[in-house]
């Protein structure tokens, strides 16, 4: 059974929880705030923005102890002639991390991590983007903190308006009902790649996380805005079930769910099912012969996000899947209302609600009512 009010409940559970929203804000408005207001990093600032599950709405909340982590990427005016060795522009952020994050951050090998004691910050710095695409990096559609579930009408162009700037809208500025709907035709910019540094191969690499978050999007939109919920859930069950393998995780565990997540599913508990299925079927003969995926990055090609994962990590990843998409297939399946939710709550844990149980005469069971009927209610009434 779909059990759709179950779900709905669930993924309210597994999301980040209020607080942790509100330290994930703070983590990363103190950080960029610091960095436009450094008098170093303020003369090689071009924009800064958000990315990651964050921005594509496909975070869950962390397990345990853990803390709630988001990604900031600053686009810098550093050029790759002048900064060849890309660890030598990851030590132009030195003397501002010291000043700020003393004994909390150190280089990782694309980012740099800052760990507090609410929050983790990765800050990703990139070298200088084209002169033409200067102002685009600047504009609301790419620095807003909205992400994709809440900011539905996003789009990469220059009309668009982030919802905090709607809510203050000075008049002065223009028709706001005029700018939203010229978003809605406007065509959307297509940005470049931008570039990051890989300290440990001592090289500049393509990123696209604009366009990671366009397609995220648009896949939404084709799956009747169930995508985003199916990531979550199927990260979730990886989480509460299996410490190992530890990859595929993150982006490249959202790469396959986008890659065998049918479009036009009708609920959450199809999109689980299907997509397990599709990961099941569609790589069957690739692990049989030792071999594991090879998925590109939106936006860029050429490079493959699961290549570090190794082949011993996927066949352990699918055989859970095998087995995931067996329960899944039972628990959508069964007509039974008790039957299916405990069937669902086998599959994604306790966070997810225990069903009613059937009565002694063998009916199924149902969720009582909080609240008296009214005769004649009804949504207009």
């Amino acid at each position: 059974m779909e059990l759709s009010t179950d779900f709905k409940t669930f993924l309210s559970e597994i999301r980040p929880t209020e607080n942790q929203k509100d330290d994930l804000v703070r983590g990363h408005k103190t950080l960029r705030e610091r960095l436009n207001a450094d008098e170093t990093i303020s003369k090689i600032h071009v924009s800064d923005f958000l990315q990651g599950s964050y921005r594509r709405s496909t975070a869950v909340r962390p397990k345990g102890d853990r803390r709630p982590d988001v990604d900031i990427i600053i686009v810098t005016k550093l050029s790759e002639e002048e900064y060849k060795k890309p660890s030598d522009a990851m030590e132009v952020f030195r003397s501002f991390l010291e000043r700020h994050y003393k004994g909390k951050w150190k280089f990782q090998g694309r980012s740099i991590g800052i760990e507090l004691s609410y929050v983790d910050l990765d800050l990703v710095v990139t070298s200088a983007p084209s002169e033409a695409e200067i102002d685009i990096l600047r504009s609301d559609s790419v620095t807003t903190d909205d992400d994709i579930e809440v900011a539905q009408d996003w789009k990469l162009n220059p009309a668009w308006v982030s919802l905090s700037r709607r809510e203050c809208w000075n008049p002065s500025d223009g028709d706001l009902a005029q700018f939203v709907q010229r978003s809605e035709t406007e065509v959307e910019w297509k940005l470049n790649p931008l570039r990051i540094p890989d300290r440990n191969a001592e090289i500049w690499q393509d990123t696209h996380p604009l366009e990671q978050i366009r397609w995220t999007r648009d896949k939404n939109k084709k799956t009747n805005c169930h995508f985003v919920n199916v990531v979550k859930a199927i990260k979730w069950w990886r989480l509460v079930n299996y410490d190992e393998p530890k990859h595929p995780k993150g982006f490249p565990l959202e790469r396959i769910i986008g890659e065998c997540c049918p479009d036009d599913i009708k609920s959450v508990a199809e999109g689980i099912t299907l997509t397990l299925e599709n990961i099941f079927s569609q790589y069957a003969v690739l692990v049989s012969s030792g071999g594991k995926p090879s998925l590109p990055d939106y936006g860029v090609p050429s490079h493959d996000v699961w290549k570090r994962i190794t082949a011993q990590d996927f066949k352990l990843f699918y055989d859970q899947v095998k087995d995931g998409s067996e329960l899944a297939r039972k628990a959508f399946n069964s007509q039974d209302r008790t039957e299916s939710g405990n069937l669902w709550r086998e599959l994604l844990g306790n966070k997810f609600p225990k069903p009613p149980e059937n009565d002694r005469s063998g009916k199924q069971g149902f969720t009582p009512r909080t609240e008296p009927s009214v005769p004649g209610g009804g949504r207009f009434a």
